[in-house]
């Protein structure tokens, strides 16, 4: 997949779509970050750790996160110039902050350590199924002993085709998030329409498995919206 892949293109130049979307909550990015949030404190009470962030776009809503948590480094990882020089803003303050443009599954094994956490947020969606499984590879091979992979995403239903997920979501995003302006609308379901190609539950935790995983866990659930935590 080339670094300058049209699914990106969105997020590249109108950032505020997906901003104006998540600060609306339509995707349930508070309750499942309040969760996210304690997962870290628990991490940050047994010592300092590392996390890289896949896909970390402008860390808006991880960044509460990482101040209740501090890690002792934090290295984000993303394609759009536009999310990173935001995600400047919103990490300031922060100590070992490394931001990085780049593809994300092709950068784990470039990272040179062993992070502790690997978070992903609303972004494997966008990689093809063998991408998705390259991804969970390099990821559990790249985890410090004892690390985990925190990974909030959209999920199909199991036995719900691509069509049919696809069908479901664009007439919830055109019928339920009405205080987004409609032109918004339109091209963050042109988007979807495009270049959202989920997995079901289990056939993400079917990847960890087979990537070395030994445990795949659901922490919260809102219809399609997930949290999932991976282990060694």
């Amino acid at each position: 997949m080339s670094d300058r892949d049209d699914h990106t293109t969105l997020f590249r130049n109108s950032w505020s779509i997906y901003d104006a979307i998540a600060a609306e909550n339509y995707m349930f990015h508070r309750e499942i970050y309040e969760i996210v949030t304690e997962r870290l404190r628990q991490r940050r009470q047994s010592g300092p750790y590392t996390l890289l962030d896949l896909g970390c776009g402008n860390v808006r809503f991880l960044a509460p996160s990482l101040r209740a948590a501090p890690p002792s480094r934090y290295d984000g990882v993303d394609l759009s110039a536009t999310a990173l020089a935001e995600a400047r803003d919103y990490l300031d303050g922060l100590d070992g902050v490394h931001l990085h443009e780049h593809e994300m599954a092709s950068f784990v094994g470039l990272a040179g350590y062993s992070p502790d956490v690997i978070f992903t947020g609303y972004a494997a969606h966008h990689l093809p199924t063998t991408t998705k499984g390259r991804l969970f590879e390099a990821c559990a091979d790249a985890l410090a002993p004892g690390g985990e992979m925190l990974m909030v995403d959209v999920a199909r239903g199991e036995g719900e085709d691509r069509d049919s997920y696809i069908a479901a979501y664009l007439a919830l995003m055109r019928g339920e998030w009405t205080t987004v302006p409609s032109a918004m609308i339109e091209e963050a379901c042109d988007h979807v329409a495009a270049h959202d190609f989920p997995e079901t539950l289990g056939d993400l935790f079917a990847m960890a498995g087979v990537a070395g995983f030994s445990r795949a866990e659901l922490l919260d659930r809102h219809g399609p919206h997930h949290l999932m935590r991976f282990s060694i």
